[in-house]
C-alpha cells in the first residue's frame, strides 16, 4: 500500500488520492498506472470525473462564469438604454460615462480584494475625501504636483495599513475597524480644509483627469489598467491564489503555509492606495479638493463588486466581474439622468439588484453543496 502511495504522490488533489486509493484495493498485486482490468479504469474515469468540476471551483472557470455574467448584464442593459435614449451613445455621453464610471470603478477594485478575503472596507469614501484635500492642500501651497500626490497616496496608504493591522493582528471586525476609520478620515479632512473648498489649483494638475489620450479620457485608461493589472494578479500569481485561500477559509490557509496576516494587511493596504488614486483623480477633475468628496462612495463600490458576481462571504468574484458592476451602476444613473428619471428610484434600483445578487450567490451556493453531496453519494 505505501509503495503505491509513493509512485503516485497526492499533490494534484484529493480527487486523485481517492483514484490511487481505489486502484492500490483493486484486483492483482501490482498498482501500476498501466495495469489492466475494470477496476483501474473505472477509478481513472472517476478521478478524471472528480477533478474536473474541483479545478473549475478553485480557480479559472467559477470566476470567469461569474465575470461573464456581469457583463452579459451589462451588455443587455446598455442595449435597452441605446433604444430608449438617442442620446445614451452619443460620443459626448460616453465619454462622460466613462469619466463617472472610473474613479468609483477603481475604488471598487480595492474593495473587491478585502470582499474576496471576507472582509469589507467602508472607509474607502473618506479615504478618497482625505488623500484628495492633503494633494489639494499641498498643491495650493506651491508643492510640486508629483509630490503632492504622492504624499496624498501615501496617506491614503497608511490609512489603509492600520485597517488591515487592526483586522489581521488585533483580530477586530473589519465592519468595525473601516466604519471608524471611516469617520476619522472624514473628521481629518474637515479640520484639515475648514470645511471649505481647497482651491485654485495648477492646470497642469487639472490635465490629469480631463485629457485624454487616443480620443479616449485618460480616467478611462487608468480604470482599464487597474482592472487588468487586478484581473492578473488574482488569475496568474501566488498572492492572487493566497486572497482566494483566505477567503475560503483562513485557518485552513493559515495551515497550508499562506501568511494570513501579512496578506490581509496587504490587500487593506492597496484598497487605500486605489481610494487614494481615486482622490487625486476626482480633485484633478474638479480642480479643487472637496471635503465631502467620496461621501457614498463605499456603498456604490460594494454595490458594484456584488452585482459583479462577488460574495460577500469570500473567495469569489475577478476583476472584469466588479469592473462590469461599476459599470452597470453608472450606467443606471447616467441613463436615469437622461430618461429623467427621479434618482430616488434609481437608488431603489440598485439596492434592488445588489438583493437580488446575494440572494442568487446563496442561491448557487446551495446548489453547488447539493452537487458535492449527490457526488459523493454516487461515489
Amino acid at each position: 500500500m505505501r509503495l503505491a502511495r509513493r509512485k503516485h504522490p497526492p499533490a494534484t488533489g484529493d480527487a486523485e488520492r481517492a483514484g490511487t486509493s481505489r486502484r492500490a484495493d483493486g484486483p492483482g498485486p501490482s498498482p501500476a498506472p498501466d495495469a489492466a482490468g475494470p477496476v483501474v479504469s473505472g477509478g481513472e474515469a472517476a478521478t478524471a470525473a472528480k477533478a474536473a468540476p474541483e479545478e473549475r471551483a478553485l480557480t479559472f472557470g467559477d470566476v470567469f462564469g461569474r465575470d461573464a455574467g456581469g457583463i452579459i448584464v451589462l451588455l443587455v442593459l446598455f442595449g435597452a438604454l441605446s433604444l430608449a435614449s438617442d442620446q445614451f451613445l452619443t460620443g459626448d455621453n460616453l465619454a462622460n460615462l466613462a469619466r463617472q464610471v472610473a474613479i468609483f470603478g477603481i475604488i471598487a477594485i480595492g474593495q473587491l480584494l478585502v470582499i474576496l478575503t471576507a472582509g469589507i472596507d467602508l472607509s474607502v469614501g473618506s479615504v478618497l475625501g482625505l488623500a484628495g484635500c492633503v494633494t489639494a492642500e499641498l498643491l495650493v501651497r506651491g508643492v510640486p504636483i508629483p509630490v503632492a500626490i504622492l504624499t496624498g497616496l501615501l496617506v491614503a496608504v497608511a490609512c489603509g495599513l492600520i485597517n488591515g493591522t487592526l483586522v489581521a493582528h488585533a483580530k477586530l471586525p473589519p465592519f468595525i475597524v473601516t466604519l471608524g476609520m471611516l469617520g476619522i478620515a472624514r473628521g481629518v479632512v474637515l479640520v484639515l480644509t475648514d470645511a471649505s473648498t481647497v482651491q485654485p489649483l495648477p492646470n497642469a494638475f487639472s490635465e490629469i483627469a480631463n485629457g485624454s489620450v487616443l480620443g479616449l479620457p485618460n480616467l478611462l485608461w487608468l480604470f482599464a489598467a487597474v482592472v487588468v493589472a487586478t484581473a492578473f494578479v488574482l488569475r496568474r500569481t501566488v498572492f492572487g491564489r493566497y486572497i482566494y485561500a483566505i477567503g475560503s477559509n483562513p485557518e485552513s490557509a493559515r495551515l497550508a503555509g499562506v501568511p494570513v496576516n501579512a496578506v490581509l494587511v496587504a490587500v487593506y493596504a492597496i484598497s487605500g492606495l486605489l481610494a487614494g488614486v481615486g482622490g487625486v483623480l476626482f480633485t484633478s477633475r474638479l480642480n479643487a479638493g472637496i471635503p465631502t468628496a467620496g461621501t457614498g462612495y463605499e456603498l456604490n463600490a460594494i454595490a458594484a463588486c456584488v452585482i459583479g458576481g462577488a460574495s460577500l462571504f469570500g473567495a469569489k468574484g475577478g476583476a472584469f466581474g466588479a469592473a462590469a458592476g461599476a459599470l452597470i451602476v453608472a450606467t443606471l444613473n447616467n441613463g436615469g439622468n437622461l430618461l429623467a428619471i427621479n434618482a430616488f428610484y434609481l437608488q431603489i434600483t440598485i439596492g434592488l439588484l445588489i438583493l437580488v445578487a446575494v440572494l442568487f450567490d446563496q442561491w448557487q451556493g446551495r446548489l453547488r453543496v447539493g452537487r458535492a453531496r449527490g457526488t459523493s453519494a454516487a461515489a
